[in-house]
């Protein structure tokens, strides 16, 4: 499992920044500043992403293998990446 710590301070963090750039939107604010800290909060989720995505390799994907109920695991990852690319 990914640390749950460091997922939950990303996602906080993001958070925040989406409640910033909703409030930026609202008072309507340059647009440029507005595309900056959107760019900022996906930074971060992707951030997380990563995190998870790391710790699913380190046990969810090496238990499948261990298992011998891998081709789940990899299809499973296939289907995400597809996902990811859209």
């Amino acid at each position: 499992m990914a640390d749950k710590a460091t997922v939950s301070r990303l996602l906080k963090t993001a958070r925040g920044q989406i409640d910033g750039v909703v409030r930026m939107v609202e008072e309507d604010r340059y647009c440029i500043d507005v595309i900056n800290q959107i760019a900022a909060a996906e930074a971060v989720l992707k951030k997380a992403r990563r995190e998870v995505l790391t710790a699913h390799f380190k046990h969810c994907v090496k238990d499948a293998y261990e298992t011998g109920t891998e081709d789940e695991k990899i299809e499973e990852l296939i289907e995400l990446f597809e996902k990811l690319q859209k």
